[in-house]
């Protein structure tokens, strides 16, 4: 095939892509939003104005702070930081598991096998290679810092999110390629309980691969047949970095 007819494909695909629905998966942030305790909030200051002749900005934030990718590094030692994932380990299809009913339920619902054999029932099996997002509506809590970490009078924290065993299915079972979630950490409140540790957080990172985490808009998109992009920065040896996620999904 002459290399003509091989950029014209190419341009027929963006023309094609661009025809369908776009959804933002990316919060904006700011130095009131929502972000993980241990962090100072993000710092915005005006270095110039246009007054002085152009507008720039100076800023200061944790790398993992708004919609971000955590890079394997981040928790686990000698292994990749965020400039030596490859560009099409970021470009994924996208499947979206939707625990919504359970969490309204219970708000600290740690997702199951039967939940995924469940939505497998209804959808079809996950193919290899996806981006797995759970989708628990968690978002529209922000920018609401209470309503976020969700923590009772007895300063419990009841939020969802995924368990050891049903992250080692996927990878290993379905051989799922990266994860994403709504909330701060990839474990529920009752899996950290359990663990007394980021037991699932560890086991995606050891699983050389990253993870999306403070992902919003999940309920626009259908349970298959979505692609994810995750566009990030690359800082220098970095453990992770805002990320400016999106999906692109058929019209219909």
């Amino acid at each position: 095939m002459s290399e003509s007819v091989l950029q014209q494909d190419v341009l027929q695909a963006l023309q094609t892509l661009k025809k369908q629905k776009w959804v933002d998966l990316t919060h904006t942030f700011n130095s009131q939003s929502p972000h993980f305790h241990a962090f100072n909030p993000a710092k915005f200051d005006t270095l110039f104005t246009h007054d002085d002749g152009f507008f720039a900005q100076q800023f200061s934030f944790a790398g993992q702070y708004g919609t971000h990718l955590d890079a394997p590094i981040h928790f686990v030692r000698d292994t990749r930081y965020i400039e030596e994932l490859h560009l099409q380990e970021l470009v994924l299809p996208l499947i979206v598991v939707d625990i919504t009913a359970q969490v309204q339920k219970n708000p600290g619902h740690t997702v199951t096998i039967e939940d995924i054999l469940s939505f497998e029932d209804q959808n079809g099996i996950i193919e290899a290679d996806s981006f797995v997002a759970l989708r628990t509506d968690w978002s529209k809590r922000w920018p609401d810092h209470d309503t976020f970490n969700n923590i009772d009078e007895a300063g419990v924290a009841h939020v969802p999110g995924w368990s050891v065993e049903v992250l080692s299915f996927l990878f290993k079972e379905r051989g799922i390629k990266a994860i994403g979630h709504e909330t701060f950490d990839t474990d529920s409140s009752e899996e950290y309980r359990k663990h007394g540790s980021l037991a699932a957080e560890y086991f995606v990172l050891e699983q050389d691969t990253y993870q999306v985490e403070l992902l919003t808009n999940l309920d626009q998109l259908p349970a298959k047949g979505a692609v994810i992009f995750n566009i990030v920065a690359k800082p220098e040896k970095a453990s992770g970095f805002p990320v400016r996620s999106f999906a692109i999904t058929p019209n219909q």
